[in-house]
């Protein structure tokens, strides 16, 4: 997921070279297609937490009908998505208060990379799908292909090689949606051949509406959970809009470096969640309990040596991105603060996650929708933009909005509430 999401950093870095301008066009267009692959990669949750308990408890046949159904969901989702960012893409950028200057290269950028959202869609389930049957290097080679074209394709574009046009952020915009139709078909194809899946072209269209339920009742929580953190996040994006391109440009850069430390977490997160749904299927409730705790852990100690390494050399990572020694000076400052942002970030996701495996999916749900708008949007509206601390203020929101929900999951997973939502019934195995 965060090597998918990587995609639009990427292009940010590069057209660094462009203009900063464009940087914080693509920033700001990355904040709505960021929205939407946390929405697919939410749905595919459902599917992944559903395959892995199935797996668990030998069931595999049922694994493999809910896999097919999850690709149908998610090709439709992405369809309408795709339809909608394409028709509304200048109002969507408008209502996060997008800075003129930036309108025509975001919504140029929005448009292109939103017409193959379904792709995205598709990519995100595939991806759940190949991590739920164990071949988690698979997914991230892929990915990391993936990146590997779409820095050819920026570079053809940006610098005009082998006589190719200078299109800039349009040419960006073109190799990042090539980069992800490559990558769909690529895992498509390991689904069918390498992990032993029979997928036919008519199973793709079957529907089990059992499967579906159970899915969707492990999603839908989550979806309402990402949709709600995605819109307080835009809200957060439309108060930094107003503080100025600067600032604008000031967060992405510093997100951009982030994302460098979020890779892990993240990473261990999904790990976890593969781990504790194959235990929680098997009946295995200690082990899963064990497995949350001791991830959590090992995630904590890789994100506080990360992002304080970050921080230490965080003004000379940010002066290759860009010459501007008011970004440079802003970005170097808040790469202190991120320290404690990462840290309670990780603590979020790995717990979070193992809820979210184990099948209790409505309690971290109910938690993700409230917090937001009472930690992170309250005080960046309070500190950032009443009290005038600017991003500061924006960085101790978001802060406050990790830690909260971070603790309250592990309270959740101390009182093992949990063990009483196992998703799969016992039945004959079918292999």
């Amino acid at each position: 997921t965060v090597l998918r999401m990587f995609l639009g950093n990427v292009d940010t870095v590069m057209l660094s070279h462009y203009s900063d301008n464009a940087v914080g066009a693509v920033g700001i267009a990355n904040q709505v297609n960021f929205m939407l692959m946390l929405i697919y990669a939410v749905s595919s949750t459902g599917i992944l937490i559903t395959i892995s308990q199935y797996l668990g408890a030998n069931q595999r046949k049922k694994a493999v009908e809910a896999a097919n159904t999850a690709l149908l969901l998610n090709f439709i989702f992405g369809l309408i998505l795709s339809g909608g960012i394409v028709i509304f893409a200048k109002p969507l950028l408008r209502l996060i208060n997008t800075p003129v200057e930036l309108m025509d290269y975001a919504s140029t950028y929005l448009r292109i990379v939103g017409s193959v959202s379904f792709i995205q869609a598709l990519l995100t389930t595939t991806a759940a799908i190949i991590r739920s049957f164990g071949k988690t290097k698979v997914s991230m080679y892929v990915t990391m292909g993936m990146n590997i074209v779409n820095v050819i394709g920026n570079s053809l574009f940006l610098y005009g090689f082998f006589g190719l046009p200078v299109l800039g952020v349009t040419g960006v915009a073109i190799s990042t949606a090539v980069s992800q139709t490559l990558a769909f078909f690529l895992v498509f194809f390991v689904i069918m051949k390498k992990i032993d899946i029979k997928t036919s072209f008519k199973s793709l269209f079957s529907f089990r509406k059992d499967l579906a339920k159970q899915i969707i009742a492990i999603g839908l929580p989550s979806a309402a959970e990402s949709g709600a953190y995605q819109v307080s996040q835009l809200v957060i994006t439309a108060m930094i809009n107003t503080m100025g391109a600067i600032a604008v440009s000031t967060k992405i850069y510093t997100m951009n470096i982030l994302w460098f430390v979020m890779l892990f977490g993240i990473s261990l997160g999904q790990g976890t969640q593969i781990i504790v749904g194959h235990h929680v299927g098997a009946r295995e409730n200690d082990r899963a309990y064990k497995a949350c705790l001791r991830s959590l852990k090992v995630s904590l100690v890789i994100a506080a040596i990360m992002s304080t390494v970050i921080a230490v050399f965080g003004k000379t990572l940010v002066s290759i991105l860009t010459s501007n020694e008011d970004i440079i000076q802003m970005a170097g400052k808040l790469l202190w603060y991120s320290i404690l942002l990462e840290l309670g970030r990780v603590f979020n996701l790995v717990v979070v996650n193992a809820l979210k495996a184990s099948g209790d999916a409505t309690f971290p749900a109910v938690a993700g929708i409230i917090s937001p708008w009472f930690t992170s949007v309250l005080f960046c509206y309070l500190l950032g933009i009443k009290m005038n601390w600017g991003l500061v203020g924006v960085w101790i929101g978001l802060m406050s909005d990790e830690w909260l929900r971070g603790v309250i999951a592990l309270y959740r997973w101390k009182t093992r509430i949990w063990e009483s939502k196992r998703l799969v019934t016992e039945q004959k195995a079918l292999v």
